[in-house]
């Protein structure tokens, strides 16, 4: 410890916050960390060892360890729990402190407690951090927004445990107030899509084509080094091969078929709709985890309704081949449509976001990470002001060259009885994007029909109302 105090305070001693705290000694930075719960305090300072570590649980001890100016950082759930620890703080802090909330808070919530410790001279930032357990303690994905100066002060601290790719630490800083929480919560968005986009392709796979679970692993396994390659698809390979200690099965084989979810998914589907931002791909996937959760309805559904399921007679190496196709253009589309609410946001919000940061930073220590963002971070360096990825010549090579495949897939699904929700979502949304047309007119004239809404005619500037019938 060095005798003025430890460089950085870190509040909530669970799996994130102790392994990023371990991570933090582990480049030399002397921390401290605090936890209500005796037994966590305990498990930090056994795995600290000799590192310069302190833990305790006792708030007013805690904060009289740290340096001043102050550094606290929270890693508690959030919402109350946020709010909580930071009205615990106020009485024990000072006018040019700095708080951080390092959890997956709501933007607006960030927004708030800014203001409200601006008020008192102390400073906040809302960071969201991506990497899970592993990511914390080797390096996550790091997105700090708020007020610049505060960034400055820990911007050694993050880029020190970020995540490094290319040689360069997977962290900036991305804008002003909630900028931070907004990236992450778009950031999960995107990962509720994607995950759907490949439990999808599992089922078609596993339901019609009847591959082991070591067949799919070996699938995956290949799939992750070719442009598919990523986080997600590298854990799904592993996660095919992990027998069950009780029952000797594949686990993924005794898992319940009901998906959980925090919240951060909805969020961001709500916000789209809220800015007028088409994104279906994650808002089907946040609908389909709670079709999943209707496990006895579902049940009981199934014998009401004869199976139609049928095993498909065709070329299965043919097929798993298309199936990767469409699960890539797939997944540019999902990236596409969360980068376009991140840049509708940054407009509405004056986040000044760039979006190239945003897709550099993303592709290491994250969840997402994937080798196409190399791709999206690319087409924002050639054009910062692009308004959507299917705009970009490359990207749109890219769904071009796999389109039929993915429509030949959906049609085979269709024919099978397998539901793949996200990817026929994903190729209605690039139909759409792409049409010069779309039937929106007759939906303007059954709003003016029965509720005197108006329209605008493609012949003529105004609007218009027409008595469409006489009673």
């Amino acid at each position: 410890m060095k005798s003025n105090g430890f460089e950085l305070g870190m509040i909530g001693l669970g799996v994130m916050g102790r392994n990023l705290l371990l991570n933090m000694a582990d480049h030399g930075y002397s921390v401290a960390g605090y936890d209500r719960d005796p037994a966590k305090v305990l498990r930090l300072k056994q795995e600290a060892e000799s590192r310069s570590v302190l833990g305790v649980d006792n708030l007013k001890e805690f904060v009289a360890k740290l340096r001043e100016p102050r550094v606290i950082m929270l890693l508690v759930p959030a919402g109350a729990p946020v709010d909580a620890v930071v009205r615990d703080l106020i009485p024990l802090v000072k006018a040019g402190d700095l708080i951080i909330d390092g959890g997956n808070s709501y933007f607006k919530d960030t927004e708030r407690r800014l203001m409200q410790l601006k008020d008192r001279g102390i400073g906040f930032l809302g960071v969201g951090i991506s990497g899970g357990e592993r990511g914390a303690r080797l390096g996550p994905s790091i997105m700090p927004g708020g007020p610049p100066e505060g960034y400055e002060r820990v911007r050694p601290v993050f880029e020190a445990v970020a995540a490094n790719v290319s040689g360069k630490p997977c962290v900036t800083y991305l804008g002003p107030g909630s900028a931070g929480h907004y990236v992450k919560m778009v950031h999960n968005g995107i990962e509720y899509g994607i995950m759907q986009l490949i439990s999808e392709t599992y089922h078609l796979m596993k339901q019609t084509l009847g591959l082991s679970n070591d067949m799919l692993h070996g699938i995956f396994k290949q799939w992750n080094t070719t442009e598919l390659g990523g986080f997600l698809i590298e854990i799904t390979s592993d996660i095919f091969a992990q027998k069950d200690d009780r029952t000797g099965r594949y686990l993924v084989d005794v898992i319940l078929d009901e998906a959980k979810q925090k919240g951060t998914g909805l969020w961001t589907s709500q916000e789209a709709m809220t800015l007028g931002v088409p994104l279906p791909t994650v808002d089907l996937a946040v609908v389909m985890r709670q079709l999943s959760d209707l496990k006895r309805y579902r049940l009981g559904a199934s014998h009401l309704y004869k199976s139609t399921a049928k095993t498909f007679q065709g070329d299965t190496e043919k097929l798993v081949e298309q199936v990767r196709n469409a699960l890539y253009a797939s997944m540019l589309i999902t990236y596409s449509q969360g980068m376009s609410l991140l840049r509708v946001a940054s407009d509405t919000y004056h986040y000044s976001l760039r979006l190239q940061d945003v897709a550099r930073i993303w592709q290491g220590g994250c969840i997402i990470r994937a080798a196409l963002l190399e791709k999206i971070q690319s087409a924002y360096e050639a054009e910062p002001d692009l308004r959507n990825l299917l705009l970009d010549s490359r990207i749109v090579k890219d769904i071009v060259d796999r389109q039929q495949d993915l429509r030949e897939v959906v049609r085979v699904a269709v024919e099978l009885a397998i539901p793949v929700p996200g990817l026929s979502v994903s190729l209605a949304y690039m139909d759409g994007y792409r049409s010069p047309w779309l039937p929106a007119n007759l939906i303007q004239a059954q709003r003016d029909f029965f509720g005197a809404h108006s329209y605008e005619r493609v012949d003529a500037a105004g609007v218009f109302h027409t008595e469409w019938r006489e009673d």
